[in-house]
């Protein structure tokens, strides 16, 4: 069960590194496109500002990789800014394209008087349709988030589940062999942990 762990440059990617290997996933961790060229299981996990974060992975060649391994039916799952990334672009200081795998912006969250931003701790998922990605989840279930943007989807079909912080957003996405999740499930205890066994396993 071998997994490629993308490496944009931008973040400690320790926790999801050693989380996979907790599962079983024998983890190839890169910046080498040609490894990611030669992956059958891809995670892409994000941490800071989205345009950092898709500059690292064009200054890397990364970008185009994931694309062509994504058009050759390559599962990926995208975490927190790497679920970002599948979407048409990002609002976040400034605008910066995405993958445009998805339709949909990255939008920050809008003032509320009795919330704060970034969005950081336990929230629950709310489950709208089956995914293997979720299999043996509860609906309901409490995953540990940190954002201040969130993906607002164009098209219904591609959101597997919603949480809400002051209003109801994608927080599970999945399109064919694309996944994506706001929350870490690096971070996310028993339920985190499933849900990166099922990416493994399942997907």
């Amino acid at each position: 069960m071998d997994v490629v762990l993308i490496d944009a440059g931008v973040g400690n990617l320790f926790s999801v590194h050693k989380a996979l290997e907790r599962v079983g996933a024998r983890v190839h961790r890169t910046q080498d496109p040609d490894v990611v060229h030669r992956g059958t299981k891809l995670v892409l996990p994000g941490v800071g500002a989205f345009g950092d974060f898709m500059h690292g992975l064009r200054r890397r060649g990364l970008d185009e990789a994931v694309r062509e391994a994504v058009a050759r039916g390559v599962p990926l799952l995208g975490i927190c800014v790497g679920m970002q990334a599948l979407f048409t672009l990002s609002l976040e200081m400034g605008e910066h394209p995405g993958f445009d795998f998805l339709p949909g912006r990255v939008l920050r969250f809008p003032k509320h008087p009795n919330l704060k931003v970034p969005h950081t701790g336990w929230n629950q998922v709310h489950i709208l349709r089956p995914s293997p990605l979720l299999a043996g989840i509860p609906d309901g279930t409490y995953f540990y988030f940190n954002h201040s943007y969130y993906c607002a989807a164009e098209n219904p079909q591609d959101v597997v589940a919603e949480t809400d912080y002051g209003l109801r957003y994608a927080s599970v996405v999945q399109r064919g062999n694309l996944y994506g999740v706001q929350f870490h499930p690096e971070k996310s205890q028993a339920a985190g942990l499933r849900v990166l066994a099922n990416f493994v396993q399942r997907v």
